[in-house]
């Protein structure tokens, strides 16, 4: 299977879990960028909109985990805060290539949902406080969703946890 394909099948999948679950959402085709403020300036969202997902490794004290922590585009992570959540001593972004395995998408445009067993999904809670709707590149950088917020925390399921830069 060609790389286009896999990362094409996580877009697929996606949509398929969305309209499955019957999310209000809308898929929008535009330039490939992967850099969160250019984007929601084209999907027309603000930047706080924006899932921001980061593929990180939570390490020591026995600890060994993949997180996939997503946080508003207009914010930054604390890793420090998301290692001791669980009980490691530290946390990481993970390498391209454990990106690749984990989600079958480059960085920038990984969706806000977990599809490997390997992969554990938490979410910072002020993504979903200050806007109806979220908006994240869908496995594609080239395609967007924009959902409602609501849809997306009963479908995901994430853990809520802070972990963004200024809070404790």
């Amino acid at each position: 299977m060609s790389e286009d394909t896999k990362k094409a099948d996580t877009h697929q999948q996606l949509i398929a879990l969305l309209t499955e679950q019957r999310a209000q959402f809308r898929v929008v085709e535009h330039e490939p960028v992967g850099k969160c403020e250019a984007v929601s300036e084209i999907r027309g969202t603000e930047l706080g909109q924006g899932a921001k997902a980061l593929v990180c490794k939570v390490k020591g004290n026995g600890v060994k985990k993949h997180v996939l922590a997503i946080l508003a585009a207009d914010q930054q992570a604390d890793l420090s805060q998301l290692a001791s959540h669980f009980g490691g001593i530290k946390a990481s972004l993970a390498s391209p290539a454990e990106v690749d395995e984990l989600t079958a998408c480059v960085f920038g445009a990984i969706p806000p949902f977990s599809f490997h067993d390997s992969l554990t999904l938490v979410a910072d809670p002020l993504l979903f406080e200050r806007f109806d709707e979220i908006a994240f590149n869908a496995g594609l950088l080239e395609k967007s969703v924009i959902m409602n917020t609501d849809d997306y925390l009963r479908i995901a399921q994430p853990e809520l946890v802070s972990f963004r830069r200024g809070e404790t």
